[in-house]
């Protein structure tokens, strides 16, 4: 990576709001969140993540596979709630995938691992989904800014030390 550039291959990829990453085991180490979903050991496949770009953050979503799992958590919530917008389960690649919005975090371009690719080609949620994504991220945001943290992490800590980082 350099200058915000990932490099694959030859040809240079910005990083972009509404693309799959995966993120460098480096960044666990560094925050030391046991909140966070960490990247499983012994060569198993690293989690994806919707990436939204803010300014020099980025917001990762963790997204999971584990359909079953995550729809009786929703189940749950909609039972007791009467909704659940904190998990929602949609196709990503013609497959149901879990979008885990409660799970977001912040990070820097420099732990992203790599851009996630379908055929080679790296993959880009369609459009109508990716707002839904940050609609419901924003939203999530404006709760916690109000008293309601609906976060399993602590993003202020995480978000504060990504911008030390900077510095």
């Amino acid at each position: 990576m350099l200058n915000g550039i990932l490099f694959m291959g030859l040809m240079p990829m910005e990083i972009k709001t509404g693309y799959l990453y995966h993120i460098k085991d480096e960044y666990f180490d560094v925050v030391n969140d046991e909140n966070l979903m960490q990247n499983p050991e012994n060569g198993k496949k690293k989690p994806t993540y919707f990436t939204i770009k803010d300014k020099k953050i980025l917001w990762f979503i963790p997204i999971s596979s584990k359909i079953d799992k995550y729809q009786k958590i929703i189940d749950r919530k909609i039972e007791k709630y009467g909704f659940c917008n904190t998990i929602i389960i949609r196709k990503i690649a013609d497959k149901d995938a879990a979008i885990l919005i409660q799970n977001a975090f912040p990070t820097l371009e420099k732990y992203i691992d790599h851009v996630h690719t379908i055929d080679g080609i790296p993959f880009r949620v369609p459009t109508d989904l990716q707002n839904e994504i940050k609609s419901l991220f924003k939203n999530m945001l404006g709760l916690k800014n109000r008293g309601t943290n609906l976060f399993f992490a602590d993003i202020d800590k995480l978000k504060e030390k990504m911008l030390e980082e900077i510095k």
